[in-house]
């Protein structure tokens, strides 16, 4: 047929099947109410109360934007690690790691960590550096330092400087008593 398109046939067929077909009424079974109902889930606005909270806890506390490090060996009490991520411990000895590799600032970090010992330091700053002229592989000596002092039984705790210290490049580290008694 001259003129005759496929998709006409197919129409034809289609009103032909649904002829019949009326649209259903409204069911008996369902009550509208004229409330509509919150599209907003019943724990959120608890959670986001708890999220502020716990935001304003501690509004002295600063931190820079990147990862920060933090570490507490066992037993360390919430009160003793808080002031040392507040900067709140007086720094008696510093170590800067700028521009040593992996080798030569672990050394460095060993021998200093030990004279700290010898002379019952505290608390220390060591400044590992943000990474900046780490080629496409980010802060390596700060990632090797986060190991390194996690597997000293001599270190308590350590974190991330506030930014006036260094900030994400730099971090406290809480020392045990030469005696090996309690922090």
């Amino acid at each position: 047929m001259p003129g005759h398109h496929p998709d006409e046939d197919d129409s034809a067929l289609f009103r032909e099947a649904v002829r019949d077909v009326r649209p259903k009424g409204p069911s008996e079974h369902v009550t509208l109410s004229g409330r509509r109902l919150s599209t907003v889930p019943r724990s959120r606005e608890a959670d986001d109360r708890q999220v502020m909270r716990e935001l304003l806890e501690e509004p002295d506390e600063l931190f820079e934007s990147g990862d920060t490090l933090a570490y507490r060996a066992e037993g360390i009490q919430d009160g003793v690690f808080r002031k040392l991520r507040r900067g709140q411990y007086r720094i008696e000895r510093e170590l800067d790691l700028h521009g040593l590799n992996r080798d030569r600032a672990r050394e460095a970090v060993s021998r200093f960590l030990a004279l700290c010992l010898d002379q019952d330091l505290r608390c220390v700053r060591i400044i590992h550096g943000k990474g900046n002229g780490s080629p496409n592989s980010g802060p390596v000596i700060k990632s090797l330092l986060d190991g390194w002092l996690r597997k000293r039984r001599d270190v308590l705790a350590f974190c991330s400087a506030r930014p006036v210290d260094g900030g994400t490049g730099a971090v406290y580290v809480l020392l045990r008593r030469r005696s090996g008694g309690p922090a």
